[in-house]
């Protein structure tokens, strides 16, 4: 039996690892669990709206990830039936990047104290004991913690624990792809979105050479041939894009197999985030364990980083910095404001989670649908309006670490 650790988190990746940095700044000791033998570095890369900025530049690594990816100008769609743009927006002062996956977790992992992550170590069940609870790894040995909490995305263990049923299959798969050249790729700064024929897919610069690629379709008999074979998903993809120019197909034909993936598209529906709990003792889940989500509005990691901010302000009034001899009275006492602390997170977090689980299965909902008429009303009417929803959604501000700079335990 190991010594109990004030706050275990299981799961590392960006939910993990981000609470475990806003907690370290704050000065609050953690541990993260991760089932795997290294940093999770698949998913190649994702869209950082203004609201992910804001969360990384409150954790203290947001000049560190700007100069390794360029910011967006713009979003322009494009019909993949006609091959004609239907809607183009400006970013304007919003920030706007495409962030890759590998770099934001090595960067999040750097800033942690050493033996803060613990590879190789899989949560199989927990359990009570007393005011802690008591973590089974697959390993066979045990942890204790006063606070738990499930950032192990989709699978969830400790979701599943609070009542969270798995979540729910949208009926579509994602193909995400990512291309390294050796030579300047030549695109602007711009995200190339397309629509038509029952797919969407975008085109996004990371750098000055790499770029990010999805194609996102609906389900079909096809799907067990395609989900383990790159080769069969780069074929699909390169013959279902309709309507392009030949610089977008070679991006899809330079991808190596290797960063190539393909996997089902997931959402908690939002009466199970209403009704559920997203906290109950001293438990609760941040990240892709509480509100996956569709990708259709490039919510789901930054929604992640705003969680952990707000988390970790919460746990500081659970574990005040200088604890007098009143503070530390029981065991009981303790408990009650971590319970109070996880309360008042889930309160904070739930409805703003509704909104974006809610939205971004309505924008993917119209952008991918064939019918007629909503092909007609999409392309001719909504396209404007659904994009300026991507920046309506990431015009949120999760707030600082500490109220007061000079409360913060590290240079703001």
């Amino acid at each position: 039996m190991e010594s109990c650790k004030d706050i275990v988190i299981v799961g590392g990746g960006i939910a993990g690892l981000s609470l475990a940095l806003a907690l370290h700044r704050l000065g609050l000791k953690s541990l993260v669990v991760e089932s795997s033998d290294e940093l999770r570095v698949s998913g190649a890369a994702f869209v950082t709206w203004t609201n992910a900025w804001k969360a990384l530049d409150a954790l203290g690594v947001g000049d560190l990830l700007r100069p390794q990816h360029c910011r967006l100008s713009g979003i322009i769609v494009t019909s993949a039936t006609s091959g004609l743009p239907t809607a183009e927006l400006s970013y304007g002062n919003h920030e706007v990047r495409c962030v890759k996956r590998r770099v934001l977790l090595e960067t999040l992992a750097n800033e942690l104290p050493t033996n803060t992550i613990r590879f190789s170590s899989k949560v199989v069940s927990l359990e009570k004991s007393g005011y802690l609870k008591l973590l089974h790894l697959a390993d066979g040995s045990t942890l204790k913690t006063k606070v738990l909490i499930g950032c192990e995305g989709i699978k969830s263990t400790v979701a599943g624990w609070l009542g969270f049923n798995k979540p729910s299959f949208a009926k579509r798969f994602a193909i995400r792809g990512y291309v390294h050249l050796k030579e300047n790729h030549g695109l602007k700064p711009v995200f190339l979105q397309f629509t038509g024929h029952g797919y969407r897919y975008g085109i996004i610069p990371c750098d000055s050479t790499a770029i990010y690629w999805f194609f996102t379709f609906f389900s079909s008999d096809q799907d067990d041939e395609l989900k383990d074979n790159p080769m069969k998903m780069k074929e699909y993809v390169l013959n279902n894009l309709g309507q392009v120019e030949d610089h977008i197909k070679a991006i899809i034909e330079k991808t190596e197999m290797e960063d190539i993936i393909c996997s089902p598209i997931t959402f908690r529906p939002p009466w199970e985030i209403l009704w559920g709990d997203i906290s109950k003792e001293n438990v609760c889940v941040a990240g892709d364990a509480f509100h996956p989500m569709t990708p259709d509005i490039g919510q789901g990691a930054c929604a992640t980083l705003e969680d952990t901010i707000v988390l970790a302000r919460c746990l500081a009034e659970a574990f005040p910095m200088s604890r007098s001899e009143e503070q530390e009275k029981s065991e009981r006492e303790e408990y009650r404001r971590i319970e109070t602390s996880l309360k008042k997170y889930a309160k904070d977090r739930k409805w703003r989670c509704i909104d974006l689980v809610t939205t971004a299965y309505f924008v993917g909902s119209m952008q991918q649908s064939d019918g007629k008429l909503v092909k007609f009303l999409r392309d001719k009417v909504l396209a404007p309006f659904l994009a300026s929803l991507l920046l309506k959604k990431a015009d949120f501000d999760c707030g600082r670490l500490r109220i007061h700079d000079s409360d913060l335990p590290y240079p703001p």
